[in-house]
C-alpha cells in the first residue's frame, strides 16, 4: 500500500495511543514524569517488545521522533486541557484514529513476523503485541486490567489482521494491493464492532 499513506495511520495511531495514556495517567493523578512515561509507552510499548522478542534494538530507541510525537501530544493535551473533557475517548475522531493504529500496528508486526520467517502461531504473536502491547503495558502499571482481555473485539481485529496476512503469505502473495486490502478490512471490521458493541462471549461467575 502507498507508504504515505501507512506512515499518515501509524501517527495518527501513535498519537491516540499516546493521548489514551496521558488521559489514564492524569485519571490515576500522576506526576508530569509518569505521564509521558505512560504516554510513551502505550504509543511504543507493543514496538519495543516486539523488537526484544525478534533479538533487535528496538526501533523507539533508534529513532528520536516516536520521543516528539509523544512529547508534542502530551504538551498539546496539556494546553488543550483535554483531560477536562469526559468520555473523550469515546469522540468519532478518537475512536478513528485509534483503529488507524490498531491496524497499521498490527499489519507492521505481521509483515516483520513474516520477513524474520517466523511460524504462523509466531505472526499472529507479534501482531497482537506490536498493536496491543503498549496498551496492556499502560494498564499493568497503573493495576488495571489490560483493555485486551475485556474490550470489545478489539484484540480480535489484530488476530483477524494477522490471519489474513498468513493466509496470503501462504497461499497467494504480500504486495501494495493485498496489503491495502488488508488494512481497508481490518478497519472496516473494527469500525463495526465499535458501533455494534461487539464482544467475545464471557463466562459469567455464579
Amino acid at each position: 500500500m502507498d507508504g504515505n499513506i501507512f506512515f499518515a495511520a501509524s501517527t495518527l495511531g501513535t498519537l491516540a495511543f499516546a493521548l489514551s495514556g496521558y488521559l489514564q495517567g492524569v485519571r490515576k493523578e500522576l506526576d508530569i514524569m509518569g505521564l509521558f512515561i505512560v504516554a510513551f509507552l502505550t504509543a511504543n510499548g507493543g514496538g519495543l517488545v516486539r523488537d526484544i522478542m525478534i533479538g533487535g534494538v528496538p526501533n523507539v530507541l533508534k529513532d528520536i521522533s516516536a520521543f516528539y510525537l509523544v512529547f508534542i501530544t502530551c504538551i498539546a493535551a496539556y494546553l488543550l486541557k483535554l483531560h477536562k473533557y469526559t468520555r473523550l475517548e469515546r469522540q468519532m475522531f478518537f475512536v478513528v484514529s485509534d483503529s488507524l493504529g490498531l491496524v497499521s500496528f498490527s499489519i507492521t508486526g505481521a509483515v516483520i513476523a513474516i520477513e524474520n520467517g517466523l511460524s504462523p502461531f509466531g505472526v499472529m504473536v507479534l501482531s497482537i503485541i506490536t498493536a496491543l502491547g503498549g496498551g496492556v503495558v499502560r494498564d499493568t502499571i497503573l493495576g488495571e486490567i489490560p483493555a485486551l482481555f475485556n474490550s470489545e473485539f478489539y484484540g480480535s481485529v489484530a488476530l483477524l489482521i494477522a490471519l489474513m496476512m498468513i493466509g496470503l503469505n501462504e497461499y497467494y502473495e504480500l504486495n501494495n494491493i493485498t496489503l491495502s486490502a488488508v488494512f481497508v478490512m481490518g478497519f472496516v471490521i473494527r469500525m463495526i464492532a465499535y458501533k455494534y458493541n461487539w464482544h467475545l462471549p464471557k463466562i459469567r461467575k455464579g
